[in-house]
Parts: C-alpha cells; sequence; structure tokens
C-alpha cells in the first residue's frame, strides 16, 4: 500500500509540474489550427483559434508562477509556442485575406513581422527586465494583426502594410511597457 502511494503521489507532483506547459502547448494547438484555418480560406476560424491561444498563453504564465512550477524550459517552450500562435498564424491569416493583393511586397512584409516576431521573443528569453518589458510584445502584436482582419471591409488595404510593419518595428524597438 505504501509503494502505490509513494506511486501516485510522484505521479501527482509530475502532472502538476506540467500544467503551465500543457496550458501553453494548447496555445500551440490552437495556434496550428488558425494556421490550418487560414490556409484553407476559413478566416473567422482562425480569428477566433488566435484569440482562444492568447487566453491560454495568458493563463500559463499565471499558474506557473501561482503554483510555484516556474521553469527554463517553459519560459523557452512558452516562447516557441508564441512564436506559432502570435506570430506565424496572425501573418499567415493577414497574408492569405489580405496581404496576397500585393504580390511579392506582400510576402516581404508577412516575413518581416514573424522575423521581428522571433528577435522580439529571443531577445525576452535572453535578457532580464524586472517589471517591464523592451518593445511591443508579440502576443499584442499578433493579437492587434489578427483583429485588424476583422475591420478589413472599411480600412483601405494599403492600411494592412502600413500596420504589419508598424507592428514589426514596434516589436524590436527599445520602449518600454510596464508589465500589467
Amino acid at each position: 500500500m505504501l509503494l502505490f502511494q509513494h506511486i501516485v503521489d510522484n505521479t501527482v507532483k509530475k502532472f502538476r509540474s506540467q500544467t503551465a506547459n500543457l496550458l501553453t502547448i494548447i496555445n500551440l494547438g490552437l495556434g496550428g489550427f488558425a494556421m490550418i484555418y487560414a490556409i484553407q480560406g476559413q478566416f473567422g476560424y482562425s480569428v477566433a483559434f488566435i484569440c482562444f491561444a492568447a487566453i491560454f498563453d495568458r493563463f500559463d504564465g499565471k499558474v506557473a508562477r501561482r503554483m510555484n512550477i516556474s521553469s527554463e524550459l517553459g519560459k523557452q517552450l512558452d516562447s516557441l509556442c508564441d512564436i506559432i500562435s502570435f506570430g506565424v498564424a496572425p501573418a499567415i491569416l493577414i497574408y492569405q485575406s489580405i496581404l496576397h493583393e500585393f504580390g511579392f511586397s506582400g510576402m516581404m512584409f508577412t516575413i518581416i513581422f514573424i522575423a521581428c516576431g522571433a528577435i522580439r521573443l529571443a531577445r525576452f528569453n535572453v535578457t532580464e527586465q524586472e517589471g517591464f518589458f523592451v518593445g511591443l510584445p508579440i502576443t499584442a502584436a499578433g493579437c492587434i494583426l489578427t483583429i485588424s482582419y476583422l475591420l478589413n471591409e472599411v480600412i483601405a488595404l494599403p492600411v494592412f502594410m502600413f500596420l504589419i510593419l508598424t507592428l514589426s518595428l514596434l516589436m524590436i524597438s527599445n520602449f518600454r511597457i510596464k508589465k500589467v
């Protein structure tokens, strides 16, 4: 009976220690669904999945801190998932729905957004800033880009080129934003 209790306790500890990482992987999965739906031309679903990914992204760090299970692995995993859910997925959504109209320029602006998001996340992972972010977080940039899709009927298409470039530059800029 003691051996069984020990096995159960270890299993519960292992599961508990991976709770935040599970939320992060759900974020990744939602970003993956968003990309697939965008590629299939189902842009509304893509927007919804990116928004759900943002909810899970918001909670993974909170859960890790509250349960005292933060880890370097979790930090790296979060960044890798964020580049998918808030870098690649919104970029594909906007490219497939709008920027493809601009040919090669649309492709380049899409790649610039993804690259700036990757730079932003890499910089975040190698620097320690207590209480503030340097540059616009990729989650915010990706969500702004995603929500902008909802305005595609009322905003001139060239505005999206300006928006994606502006968000890209804000991600790699050096201004500080207080953490909330």
